[in-house]
């Protein structure tokens, strides 16, 4: 699991170019089309909460799993600030827990792909089966092998920004089919009034998934695969997709 320490600082920073909100809509539509309108939904992988607090304010009763004390740190913080009766809870996703079901759970920001090894992944679809309502829907989203192999790939990205700058390096091994990211942070900081860059580096894996391989996953733990789209539409996924949402229901535990 990729560490978020010093990324966490600056992850919203970073992350300014997602469109949330459209992201959002898309998630709530889904959620409706399956008549979850409000409710208990957990969301795996909540990072900063910025998801979170969206369907907070779209009638959800959220509940937040992270593993990063530092991106729950900064989720707190926000709850706080715009008073909101978020669960946040400190857990990895492959060994979470909750009192009782939810009637949804929800997975965005290509967080499944964080989870490397196929029978892990397999255990995180076990315990959403496990904590599901009877009937409850399942909803996530994963980069394709397109993206990480064509634009990813061994690709360099960068931005120099006032507030803070990086540098992301990656490399896609084919065969394994896992993608490192190495990210190198340089974050200013005030030492004795003088500005300063500190520079960090972190590395993540994110690993590739066929999607037969999933769908045969889901139903390994017990869930019924329902659909996959090409992200943000009613589509089915082509070859150039680079991001898919899938779809599962609890069939009866």
């Amino acid at each position: 699991m990729g560490s978020y320490e010093s990324f966490a600082r600056v992850y919203d920073l970073f992350m300014d170019n997602i469109p949330y909100d459209e992201w959002c809509s898309y998630l709530i539509e889904l959620l409706k089309e399956y008549g979850i309108e409000d409710g208990l939904v957990l969301e795996l992988g909540c990072g900063t909460g910025n998801v979170t607090e969206r369907l907070f304010n779209a009638g959800y009763d959220m509940i937040g799993v992270d593993n990063s004390m530092d991106m729950l740190e900064i989720a707190m913080e926000k709850k706080e600030e715009n008073k909101k009766d978020i669960l946040y809870l400190l857990q990895d996703m492959r060994e979470f827990e909750l009192y009782g079901t939810v009637r949804a759970v929800v997975s965005i920001c290509d967080s499944m792909n964080y989870i490397t090894e196929e029978e892990d992944l397999l255990e995180v679809f076990r315990l959403v089966n496990n904590y599901l309502d009877p009937g409850g829907i399942f909803l996530f989203d994963m980069n394709t092998k397109y993206k990480y192999a064509e634009i990813l790939g061994d690709n360099t990205i960068a931005e120099n920004r006032e507030d803070a700058s990086f540098i992301w390096d990656n490399y896609y091994d084919e065969e394994e089919q896992i993608n490192e990211y190495d990210l190198a942070l340089f974050i200013p900081e005030d030492c004795q009034g003088e500005l300063l860059y500190r520079k960090y580096e972190e590395t993540h894996y994110q690993r590739a998934y066929e999607l037969e391989t999933v769908k045969r996953l889901l139903e390994e733990a017990g869930m019924e695969f329902l659909a996959v789209y090409d992200a943000f539409t009613r589509e089915e996924p082509k070859a150039d997709s680079q991001r898919v949402y899938m779809i599962a229901r609890e069939k009866g535990k």
